[in-house]
């Protein structure tokens, strides 16, 4: 995760057999809704009132405001759409995210869905709250917004 003044540019990661590994089809960058129920990478920023970012290997994306737990979902204004691209080998796969961050703060969780081609399903955070998987849980927002790099 880097920063900019006004620009977040985010890396996921996933060590895996590429095969096993459930992508989709890559489409035009729109936004979407639902995409946490296929391979998912996910930021939630805040506190009480939080936002949540969706991006899909598809270059399909999502951004939604919450106003509390899981209370008050809106969809987010966007001035500018994500720019989502992906490294892919047979070893691992890669995703990569920019876009616009001037009002944000807060703490951050960074968290993905990753579905394999049987149809297993893994739930992934940098922490998990007890029990069943929950992003938007506050416990999962275990990081902290990095410092603006200057250009």
């Amino acid at each position: 995760m880097e920063r900019t003044a006004d620009r977040l540019w985010l890396r996921y990661y996933v060590e895996c057999d590429l095969s096993a590994l459930e992508l989709g089809e890559l489409s035009s960058a729109k936004r979407t809704d639902g995409l946490w129920q296929h391979t998912c990478f996910e930021m939630f920023i805040g506190g009480e009132a939080y936002s949540e970012f969706n991006f899909s290997p598809t270059s399909q994306w999502a951004a939604y405001d919450f106003g509390g737990y899981r209370a008050d979902m809106q969809p987010r204004e966007m001035t500018d759409i994500p720019e989502i691209g992906c490294d892919v080998s047979e070893t691992h796969f890669a995703l990569e995210a920019e876009f616009g961050i001037c009002t944000l703060k807060g703490n951050v969780g960074l968290s993905a869905v990753i579905e394999e081609t049987n149809g297993t399903k893994s739930y992934w955070a940098l922490a998990h709250p007890p029990g069943a998987p929950d992003f938007h849980h506050p416990t999962c927002f275990a990081a902290s917004l990095p410092a603006p790099q200057q250009p």
